[in-house]
Order: C-alpha cells, then structure tokens, then sequence
C-alpha cells in the first residue's frame, strides 16, 4: 500500500484537530489581549463549527466541479489565512470573523482527504488506508491542550495559530508532488436554494442562541435572528420535500436507524461540545491554573479516546449496538455531570481519571453511533447520509458551546460578580442532563438492530431453571 497519500491527507486533519482543541486552553489569554469577556469567545467557537456544518454539505460537489486535489488544496490555504487573520485579530469581531473563515477551509479538508483517498485507494486496501489516516488526526487532539498551553504560557497565544502556517505549506508542497489526480466528475447541479436555507437556518439560530444573553446586546437581537433562523429552517424543510435534487434528500429520515443515530448521537454531543468551553475556563478562571496546567490535565481525554479504539470493535460484536450505546451514553452523561463536582482542591488524578473514562466512553459511543448510522442506508445514498451525519455533529458541537456559554452568561447576570466555581458546577450538571436524554432514543432499537455491521448474534433465551407463568389478563 502507498503511505504517502493517506500521510498527506493526514496532515490536513490533524492541523484541523490540533487546532479545534488547542484554542481552548487559550480562551482567557485572548479574551484578556483582544479586549473581550471570555465567555463571549464562544462566538468564536460557535462560529467555526457554523462555517463546518454550512460549507461541509458542497465539498463533494466542489471536487466533482473542480477537482479534488485542486479543492484540498485550496481548503489547506484558506485555513491557512484564517489561521493568520485569527493571530492577527484585535477585537472581538475580527476573532469571530477570522474564525469563520479558518472554518471555510477545514469544512472542505477533512471531507476531500476521505474522498481523495477513496477514489485513489484499492478497495483491498482501503481499511489499512483509513487507519494510516486516523492515527494523526487522533494525535491532534491530544497534542493540542499542552501544545496551545505551553504556547500560550511562555511565548503567546498567537503561536497556536502561527504554527499552522509552516505545516500547510508542507501539506501543500507534498500534496502538489504525490497526490495522484483524480480527474473530475459529471458536472450536477448544486441545490443553491437549499443551501442558502440552510446556511441562513443555521447561523440563525446558533448565533442567536449565542448572543441572546451577550451583555451590551439587546436580547430581542439575539431572539430575533434565532426566528429568522428558524423560519429559514422551516422554508429549507418545505424547499427539499419540493424539489428534484435536494441539499439533504427528506426520505433519508424515515430510515430508522439512521434516524436513530442522527437523533441520539446529536443529544449526546451537546455535553461534548459543551465540555472543550466549559472546562479550561474553570480550571483557569475558576482554580487559578496556567494555561500550561490546565492543558497538562485536558490532553488525557483524548488518551482514553484513542485507548476506546482497541476495544470497541468487540464491544459491539458482544453486546450489539443497544446495549452498548445506551450504556456509553448514559456513563458519558454521568461523567460529564461529575466534572460539576470539581473544586480547585480536586486532585489532579482524580480530575484526569475522569478525563481519561469520559474519553474512553465518548469516543466509543461515536463509534458505534457513527457505524450505526450507516446501517440501513443505501449504497447510492451514503454520500448525503456522510453530509447529514457530518453536519449534524457539528450543529449539535456547537450547540453545546452556545448553550453553556449563555448559562453562564445568565448566572453571572443573577448574582452580579465575576464567574465562581459554583457557577461552573450548575453549567455542568445541566449540560449532563441534556446529554443524559440522548439514551432515550437508543431504547427503542432491538436488541439485532444493525447486526450485521456490528457483527452481534443475539444468544437466544434460556428458560430458567423454574420458569415463570405467564400472568393472568384483566
């Protein structure tokens, strides 16, 4: 097999990754530079995981249209800028701004490096592929917390973005020598209406929920733009139902499982989204610990994630996909609420040994949700069910960061001081029970559901050694 080309790609996702974790460590040294409360930096998370889900559903298009060695490339350099533009940033605005476009870039990245290899791989060889491309996007994560702490404590935060700048144009460079070209496809027609409805739906309504508690900002603002958001969601619901070709094909949600999935997994994933915002600002602003601390604790999150990846598979194979995702869920959400427990006493290995599980049982719920969601879907639909599943997550991350932010916005506006550990705490328990009804959905499955990409065969029922009547009716 050629390692080359899933390397490459690699490079692509694991800045992407490394950077979507390393700003948090560095949320209050920027909000301190540019001027900003650090809460309202969740704009500029938001904002990016906005830039995700609305450009994300075009990047198979895009390489269709114009290649898709041409497309990663571009989407490498438009990173790139962002990246320069966020460094460059001296407000608020210009944060939020320069975020969105780095967003832009890595909506087209991730997509096309699974595609390009895809289309250049053996089918024989694609597994052996994949997990060349995994293991440095799995990196990222873990990298980033001490990476953007050490930066952002001896040098400055800037460097959590300047570093980008030297391995784009790596990726670039080799990009341009090794990936093969994979020529250009049927010209189709994009669903422009769909997507300008959608785009609208979605920055609607996660900006509004974002700056409907901004102090300075009139709330009837941010009520305002989240109904213009909603009214563009309902028009984008009845444009798809109207026409031929559209953005997200409606029949795609009577499809159980993946609907299922869609649903849960996106439950789920506002405690997740929740958490990268939450906790750096507690452990900083709230128990006085360094950027440099704070990240030495966070990277063992994605050490239990990356450890979830060697036992998974069996997971599934033994107990199906019900069983499992109801109990990584429902652990997940009870983890997430117990990091409501924390004070600056906490010792550190406790602090990382929630970490570490929470990781392990995050990352082996989306395993099994993202598999899960593919399990009744045909094989001529898998490129919009990959948009949807895709976009959905991002929504869902985003979400989270706009929901925790205006909790803590509303708490501190109720007792009118500065941010405590006790707010912190009731943010985390609420962000839990959300995340804890994501197990709801999962109840309704059967015990066989999606056997067959799991792998499970239900043992069939012994009876017991004295079996019991069955109960008279009324």
């Amino acid at each position: 097999m050629n390692r080359i080309t899933p390397l490459i790609l690699a490079v692509a996702l694991f800045m992407e990754m490394m950077d979507a974790t390393v700003i948090a460590t560095s949320l209050p040294a920027i909000a301190a530079d540019i001027g900003a409360d650090p809460i309202s930096l969740k704009l500029a998370m938001t904002s990016y995981m906005v830039a995700l889900a609305i450009f994300i559903p075009v990047s198979g298009w895009m390489a269709d249209r114009f290649g898709a060695r041409n497309v990663f490339r571009w989407a490498i350099f438009v990173f790139m800028i962002g990246s320069l533009a966020s460094a460059a940033s001296g407000s608020l605005g210009e944060f939020v701004s320069a975020r969105f476009l780095q967003g832009l870039g890595g909506s087209m990245m991730t997509p096309l490096a699974r595609l390009v290899l895809v289309r250049s791989t053996p089918r024989n060889q694609l597994v052996s592929a994949m997990a060349w491309l995994s293991v440095p996007a799995l990196m990222g994560p873990m990298a980033g917390p001490p990476i953007g702490g050490y930066l952002t404590t001896f040098f400055s935060w800037h460097w959590i973005f300047l570093i980008n700048i030297p391995i784009g144009t790596a990726g670039i460079i080799a990009a341009t020598i090794y990936l093969p070209k994979t020529g250009y496809r049927a010209k189709t027609r994009l669903d422009w209406v769909g997507f300008f409805l959608a785009g609208l739906s979605f920055s609607g309504i996660l900006f509004g929920v974002s700056v409907v508690s901004l102090p300075g900002v009139p709330p009837v603002f941010g009520v305002g733009i989240t109904g213009a958001g909603l009214a563009a969601g309902a028009l984008f619901l009845r444009h798809i139902h109207r026409t031929a070709n559209p953005l997200f094909s409606p029949h795609l949600m009577g499809l159980k499982l993946l609907r299922t999935a869609l649903i849960g997994g996106s439950i789920f994933r506002i405690g997740v989204g929740a958490t990268p915002f939450l906790l750096p600002l507690m452990l900083q602003l709230a128990f006085g610990l360094s950027p440099f601390e704070a990240g030495g604790l966070l990277f063992v999150a994605a050490v239990g994630a990356i450890a979830a990846k060697f036992i998974a598979h069996r997971l599934f194979v033994t107990f199906g996909f019900r069983t499992i995702l109801i109990s990584m869920a429902g652990a997940g959400a009870v983890l997430l609420g117990f990091k409501g427990t924390f004070v600056a006493e906490t010792p550190a290995l406790v602090i990382m040994g929630v970490l570490f599980f929470g990781g392990i049982m995050r990352s082996t719920f989306f395993t099994g949700v993202n598999a899960l969601g593919f399990a009744d879907v045909p094989d001529k639909d898998a490129g919009q069910a990959t948009a949807m599943i895709a976009v959905s997550a991002q929504l869902s991350l985003a979400m989270g960061v706009a929901l925790a932010g205006a909790l803590l916005e509303f708490l501190t506006f109720v007792s009118g001081s500065d941010l405590s550990t006790g707010d912190f705490q009731i943010a985390f328990f609420a962000i839990a029970g959300i995340s804890l009804l994501a197990v709801v959905p999962f109840l309704w499955l059967g015990p066989n559901a999606g056997a067959d990409v799991s792998g499970h065969t239900p043992k069939p029922r012994t009876p017991g050694r004295y079996p019991l009547k069955p109960r008279a009716t009324i």
